[in-house]
């Protein structure tokens, strides 16, 4: 392995077709470039940033989430204000006789 390392290093005009022979099998830059020339290669050899999983799974899965923090309600380990609050808002109304009419086929 040595010898063809060595082999690469010496300035011929057959290393030099080997070496950049050998860039192209393992996609590198073929030819010596400048860096501002490298850095547009490394942007157009990543993925670009609608496929990336990072950024297009980076929400969470919002439904799962919620099904958990309602049983979590129901067994009494999470508090929900806002739900405690619609509740009580409905109780409210209950009480003073204006309770919202829902069809018979919506209800729960």
């Amino acid at each position: 392995m040595n010898k063809y390392v060595n082999l690469a290093a010496v300035g011929t005009n057959y290393a030099k077709r080997m070496n950049r022979l050998s860039n192209r099998i393992f996609g590198e830059v073929t030819r010596p470039t400048n860096m501002k020339s490298l850095k547009v290669v490394k942007l157009f050899s990543e993925k670009p940033v609608e496929k990336r999983p990072e950024i297009v799974n980076y929400y969470p899965q919002h439904t799962k989430i919620h099904l958990m923090m309602t049983h979590l309600r129901s067994y009494g380990l999470f508090r929900d204000e806002h739900e405690d609050f619609k509740e009580e808002y409905d109780r409210l109304r209950e009480l003073r006789g204006k309770k919202k009419w829902i069809p018979p086929h919506k209800r729960k």
